[in-house]
């Protein structure tokens, strides 16, 4: 059995695709799903030699199926928002520790330790529904920092408490849903010097859409900043990857970004080219860790990557990135 320590140490592509084999074997036969997806693709197991050839699952069966692997029970559903009307992706988390170690692990490789930020939440279509990965992150993170809260739709406040922060010089992060932020920015203007304003995306048909570039730039503006931060995750991972500015994002050690042909999904494309973007999130071990998201991107030479839109028949998704031209 493969051990949390395993994943969260791995520390180069050699021992990354060791036990990534090592998952998709373990998975392969304790999956049902996953397993007669790949007896649909006549796919051998036993002849898998490489993280190139593992087949990945489209990510709809989140939709219709519950995609488990062993027999340990539930702690926690998380669940998409979706929109009105449409079904919705529900992520079966069997182990909780191992999101929140990877939260813990990824945050500490990407900005130091979460006790020396103060943490500020502007979430409020998040906080708005249940099941929502996005707000156990964030309360996880307010609770290891041991300071910081959500807003709301309450900007006076968060004012306040931001510019109170700034004053006594303490490290913060100001993570929100795009939407809001805007919404934070029009009413108020600052010059924010010892905080990080991460965007995760999202308008949800609350504002036009506009790119990430335009985004950006109204942000940098508003938070008087030089690179405004995302991040990018979803309901069925339990890994995020980070970008510190350009929309360029960077994974932890057990998370891996594939592009794939998006008229042959078997087919990966080389550095530089646009396509499907696959997931390979190594701490999702007890779902499937081998995810066709409906996200758009390309890889670039440093191993960054960028999501440049969906696919027209994904439905809209509250906790994806803003789409830009491709």
């Amino acid at each position: 059995m493969i051990s949390k320590e395993e994943i969260f140490s791995i520390q180069n592509e050699h021992e990354f695709e060791a036990i990534a084999l090592k998952v998709f074997q373990f998975q392969a036969a304790n999956n049902p799903i996953y397993a007669n997806f790949l007896e649909f693709l006549n796919v051998k197991v036993q002849e898998i030699h490489s993280i190139q050839a593992i087949p990945f699952l489209p990510i709809r069966f989140f939709k219709d199926f519950e995609i488990i692997s062993g027999n340990r029970k539930t702690e926690k559903i998380f669940t998409s928002s979706g929109t009105t009307g449409s079904s919705v992706s529900k992520h079966f988390v069997t182990d909780l520790s191992f999101y929140h170690e990877s939260l813990d692990k990824s945050f500490s490789d990407f900005y130091g330790e979460l006790k020396d930020y103060t943490l500020f939440a502007l979430l409020p279509s998040y906080l708005e529904r249940e099941g929502s990965s996005l707000i156990d992150m964030v309360e996880y993170w307010i609770k290891e920092s041991g300071k910081g809260g959500f807003y709301l739709y309450n900007h006076e406040e968060l004012y306040r408490d931001l510019m109170e922060n700034e004053r006594q010089g303490k490290k913060a992060i100001l993570i929100g849903v795009s939407f809001a932020l805007l919404d934070f920015v029009e009413n108020f203007s600052m010059n924010l010097n010892h905080t990080i304003v991460m965007e995760t995306g999202g308008m949800k048909g609350r504002k036009e859409e506009i790119t990430r570039e335009e985004l950006h730039r109204i942000l940098r503006d508003g938070f008087g900043l030089q690179e405004i931060h995302s991040e990018y995750g979803m309901t069925e991972l339990l890994s995020q990857a980070y970008s510190k500015g350009n929309a360029k994002f960077q994974t932890p050690q057990w998370m891996k970004i594939q592009i794939r042909d998006t008229e042959d999904p078997l087919n990966l494309l080389p550095v530089g080219k646009t396509g499907g973007i696959n997931v390979i999130d190594l701490a999702n071990l007890n779902s499937c860790s081998f995810i066709a998201t409906d996200d758009l991107g390309k890889i670039y030479p440093d191993g960054t990557f960028e999501i440049l839109g969906r696919f027209d028949h994904s439905d809209v998704r509250g906790c994806n990135l803003m789409v830009a031209d491709v």
